[in-house]
């Protein structure tokens, strides 16, 4: 019996020597004021001795070392706290995504760039001089391709630019072929116009269309998305917090500063609630932000295979060569059908040679490419490389709204177990953590949220978002949805610019017109002395067929 006596005294008097340990701490304050002041407020706002019974509009209102100026101070406090990991997050995912953009943008440029230098430096090798003075057709193709690629159907209306770079380029080889005779205006708005029925370049015209369709879309929009997901994330993360959240992330750090108790920190789930309450907008973003990720996945897949710009762009002056290797192995039934339909031309008053024009093979045949055997590649690495590494990030920033809550309130910013401030005592939080968005707030103990008012910016970018995903989505398809008028944009199988219903041994009739209201300009002018000339702004690069063809009168 005394012994249980003993016990329960020394147990009192435990309890009391603890209660007046921290009795005494809140009557002098003097942590508070140390803690306070590491702040960078002023430590002369700190009592030096705790207040019973101080009008506090946020904590509790019993003994407390907190004045209402030292609320209000601490409550701006709190604001740029629960602010910072959310801002230093965003940060870091904007430039992420920045940097992923300038890499993309910067090869996808530079490889246009590349292919176009490739181009002619073979063609300069194979043609010499006569292919320079020529070079403004490829110039001008490269350069359409870039405004395509920067501006899309905007600024280039992708088919249409081929079927005049073809018809050029038919116009061109056709008077190559045909040195013996004269071409009126009329007479080659004629060919031109039929130049899809001729198919006098084979299959390459439609496939290369469907292939820069397809690879440029695709590009064009996965570029626009990555430039898109910083400029969201940063336009969400700036949403003003509410002042219920600045009410409740005061209450939540800086009551236990009040209470004396500098070094508590809020069990997880009291702060689960609280920032839940408090990014409830943000939230919301979740469902289109991951339908948006996933259409980037989507595209990039696309990118690594059927519509690989690299494998598109690097190859791109050999299939011009074949195009022009199987009009120059079929010039020959390519003029017949021209003169069945549009009418026999005039002979050449400047074509004087008793010989012949004698049908000859073309030895300048460019080397066959390999994709294993690919040039250096743009800004030093690959298209592989580069959708390999931004799947990583795209796939890690999926539910990164959703799960902010959860990452902010963890590590030294919580205490585990029981040993934390639940928002009046040190004590284990009881009440149930509610979930995210907008709607799930109506019950959330902690911050009061207005669930019928929606953020007007958040609910703007979940906007721009959906019309972003539907443009992945179409470009996915091979479709460029931000040109309407372009039925033919999606660079699809059916699509293609040859006449692919057409027998190619049947005859083609077409008549030229009397006077042709807009006729196509006469790129080619015979030249007396030479038998004929590569002059014009928008000349062909085919000055060795020229060679080939003329060499027997020019010896």
């Amino acid at each position: 019996m005394k012994t249980l006596l003993v016990l329960c005294v020394v147990c009192t008097l435990v309890v009391l020597s603890a209660s007046g340990t921290a009795e005494q701490k809140l009557k002098n304050c003097n942590e508070v004021r140390a803690a306070y002041s590491s702040k960078g407020f002023n430590v002369n706002d700190v009592p030096n001795k705790g207040i019973n019974g101080a009008p506090l509009k946020v904590c509790p209102q019993g003994f407390s070392c907190c004045t209402v100026e030292m609320e209000e101070k601490l409550s701006q406090q709190s604001h740029t706290e629960i602010k910072a990991p959310v801002s230093r997050l965003s940060t870091n995912l904007q430039s992420t995504f920045k940097q992923k953009h300038s890499h993309f943008d910067k090869f996808f440029r530079e490889l246009l760039k590349n292919a176009e230098v490739s181009l002619h430096n073979m063609f300069v090798r194979t043609y010499g001089m006569m292919y320079v003075q020529n070079a403004e057709l490829f110039k001008n193709f490269f350069e359409a391709l870039t405004r395509y690629y920067i501006s899309g159907s905007a600024a280039v209306n992708l088919d249409s630019m081929l079927s005049d770079f073809w018809a050029d380029l038919l116009e061109r080889m056709f008077r190559l072929v045909n040195v013996q005779y004269e071409f009126s205006d009329a007479y080659m708005e004629c060919v031109s116009r039929h130049t899809e029925q001729l198919q006098p370049f084979g299959d390459v015209p439609r496939k290369l269309r469907i292939q820069l369709t397809r690879a440029f879309v695709a590009a064009r929009t996965f570029v626009r998305g990555l430039a898109l997901l910083p400029e969201v994330v940063n336009r969400v993360s700036t949403v003003s917090a509410s002042p219920s959240c600045v009410r409740a992330a005061m209450k939540m750090l800086y009551c236990p500063y009040c209470s004396g108790q500098v070094a508590l920190k809020p069990c997880q789930n009291y702060c689960l609630n609280v920032m839940r309450g408090c990014l409830a907008n943000q939230a919301d973003l979740d469902t289109e932000w991951n339908n948006f990720l996933d259409a980037m996945l989507g595209l990039a897949e696309r990118l690594e295979g059927p519509f690989n710009f690299e494998s598109v762009m690097d190859p791109i002056d050999v299939k011009l060569s074949d195009a022009i290797m199987n009009m120059q192995e079929n010039s020959m039934q390519v003029s017949q059908k021209v003169f069945q339909g549009c009418g026999m031309p005039k002979a050449s008053m400047a074509f004087r040679s008793t010989r012949s024009v004698k049908e000859t093979s073309f030895t300048g045949r460019f080397r066959p490419y390999s994709p294993d055997a690919r040039p250096t590649t743009a800004a030093g690495t690959s298209l592989d490389r580069l959708t390999s590494e931004v799947k990583k990030k795209l796939k890690h920033a999926k539910k990164f709204w959703s799960t902010l809550p959860e990452t902010v309130c963890a590590g030294e910013r919580i205490a585990p177990g029981d040993e934390c401030w639940n928002g009046t005592a040190k004590s284990r939080y009881e009440s149930v953590v509610i979930g995210n968005g907008l709607a799930n707030q109506v019950s959330n103990p902690d911050v009061d949220v207005d669930i019928t008012k929606p953020d007007t910016m958040i609910r703007s970018q979940i906007a721009v978002l959906k019309e972003m995903t539907s443009w992945l989505k179409a470009a996915y398809s091979g479709n460029d949805i931000s040109f309407d008028n372009d039925e033919d944009a999606s660079g699809g199988e059916e699509s293609g610019s040859g006449c692919e219903s057409c027998d190619s041994n049947e005859d083609i009739y077409f008549s030229t017109p009397p006077n042709p209201s807009n006729p196509r300009v006469n790129l080619v002018h015979s030249d007396p002395s030479a038998g004929v000339a590569s002059q014009g702004s928008m000349a062909l690069a085919l000055c060795g067929l020229a060679l080939a063809l003329l060499a027997p009168h020019l010896r």
